[in-house]
């Protein structure tokens, strides 16, 4: 490790650098945590919501889950992300700040500028990284394609899973809560918590100044993209009984945009990472639906 990676956050280039770092009195808490928390809570819960419709209005059930009727499946399905959500929220509204990280919303109920306005100059980057990670998604998958085409090719996708109206019934759920819950459990909850743990742990040994230095960020940024992917092989056995190659395949894939998505929290907000991951399902569902159209 070159001494330049463990160089603190204020000493690095203004390209390097991540928008999000600011003074201690910045970081004030211009409101009672109890606000901060329930602004981002309520965000997420958008996602959940979701979900719990789709569910509750969906046929066939859900796999995994035993026969209910469909307010007891969207009770059933909602249960573990609300509760998620609620933790990776905390743990967010009270470690992000002191690593350097932010989220306009949680700065706007302390009395910061607009979202519209602070998001404004980081949307050209999000939308841009959201469709080069889908693309390299893609690239990644080719390569796979020779070790996962025949198990993949025996998996059991929903009935409708390829039909137009499929895709477009996905896309709330795709943008609501992978773009925007998933950003706040992943990104605002376990990036953080793995942020600031590296942080005080080598700045107590001394390896580390007042500020996040980039190689810390990094492995919190390496390690929750990682579990990202592990957290989409439920998904997988769903469909299809999960080999050592298909595995190895969900979680790669997922962790290449999740990497996308963790840099751009690190260098400019939680919300530039929603927007990156709602531009790749858009992309995705864009896609795949004009190969419908044109199949």
């Amino acid at each position: 490790m070159s001494p330049t990676d463990e160089t603190a956050t204020s000493e690095r280039s203004s390209s390097d650098r991540p928008s999000a770092e600011r003074s201690p009195a910045e970081h004030s808490a211009d409101a009672s945590l109890p606000k901060r928390f329930a602004a981002l809570f309520a965000l997420g819960m958008v996602g959940v919501v979701a979900v719990g419709v789709v569910t509750a209005t969906g046929e066939g059930g859900v796999p995994g889950l035993p026969a209910a009727s469909a307010p007891e499946l969207a009770l059933l399905v909602t249960i573990q992300p609300t509760i998620l959500l609620a933790v990776a929220t905390l743990v967010g509204v009270l470690l992000a700040p002191r690593v350097g990280l932010r989220s306009h919303v949680e700065a706007r109920v302390r009395g910061g500028p607009p979202v519209s306005t602070a998001l404004r100059p980081e949307l050209r980057r999000a939308v841009g990284v959201g469709a080069a990670a889908f693309f390299a998604t893609i690239a990644l998958d080719a390569l796979f394609a020779p070790f996962t085409a025949a198990d993949l090719a025996a998996a059991t996708p929903a009935p409708d899973a390829g039909t137009l109206s499929a895709l477009l019934a996905s896309l709330p759920v795709r943008l609501l809560y992978g773009g925007v819950t998933e950003e706040i459990l992943l990104r605002w909850g376990l990036l953080t918590l793995f942020a600031w743990t590296i942080h005080a742990v080598r700045a107590r040994v001394g390896d580390e100044r007042a500020t996040l230095a980039r190689s810390s960020a990094w492995t919190a940024i390496l390690l929750s993209a990682v579990l990202f992917g592990v957290g989409h092989l439920p998904a997988l056995a769903t469909v299809t009984e999960p080999t050592t190659e298909l595995v190895v395949r969900t979680v790669a894939l997922n962790a290449v945009a999740g990497i996308g998505f963790g840099w751009l929290y690190w260098r400019d907000s939680l919300e530039a990472a929603m927007v990156s991951h709602a531009t790749f399902h858009v992309v995705l569902v864009g896609l795949s639906a004009l190969a419908v159209v044109v199949g």
